[in-house]
């Protein structure tokens, strides 16, 4: 983790204050979703702090390229008059240094787990699941940003299920491994993950 921030301060180093200067207003318009250095307080938003540099790119290029949904917000906050948009429009113009500054730094910023309810009973099973279907790619029960599979434990629910149902969709893509793993999960298995990833343990 020390050799990340490392390299995510290094990077800054090199493309000095000018690409930093830049991205300001990027990060503002982002905040302005995804909250207060990228901290979201709302549960249909992800928070997006301290996800890996690698999968935060990897996320804005696919809204770049339609390869994902992508749903309208409203902003909420810093400036919430602003017209609602989406990850599709926000990324449609951006150059890839731009995204690759964003994704390093929020990769640089802290995951704060979100506060919400659980069913521990669930959560239970879907450590069981979890140990089972996911946990190869999805290390320290899915909080570990070092396996570039981005960030599970507290993440919010709703955000989460909205994520799964697009996944059993076809409308967002997956990697083939993955898609292997989630095909044979029912819906509680997956109603159980939730829970699971909702919880602080």
């Amino acid at each position: 983790m020390m050799m990340k921030w490392i390299a995510t301060a290094l990077l800054f180093m090199i493309v000095g204050p000018t690409l930093a200067g830049k991205l300001d207003p990027l990060v503002a318009m982002c905040d302005g979703c995804h909250g207060a250095a990228g901290v979201s307080q709302w549960a249909d938003m992800p928070t997006i702090a301290g996800i890996s540099e690698f999968v935060h790119a990897d996320a804005m290029f696919a809204y770049q390229d339609g390869a994902r949904p992508c749903q309208q917000s409203k902003f909420r906050y810093g400036d919430t008059t602003r017209a609602a948009t989406d990850m599709c429009a926000i990324t449609k113009h951006m150059t890839e240094a731009q995204i690759e500054g964003l994704a390093s730094y929020y990769a640089a910023k802290p995951f704060t787990p979100a506060e919400q309810e659980f069913d521990p009973g669930l959560a239970a099973n879907g450590a069981k699941v979890h140990e089972q279907a996911c946990a190869r790619c999805h290390s320290d029960n899915g909080s570990n940003p070092d396996d570039d599979a981005s960030i599970l434990k507290g993440q919010w629910m709703g955000y989460m299920r909205q994520t799964f149902a697009e996944y059993s969709a076809g409308t967002r893509q997956q990697p083939h491994k993955m898609k292997l793993k989630m095909d044979p999960l029912s819906d509680a298995d997956i109603e159980a993950l939730i829970h699971f990833y909702a919880s602080p343990d």
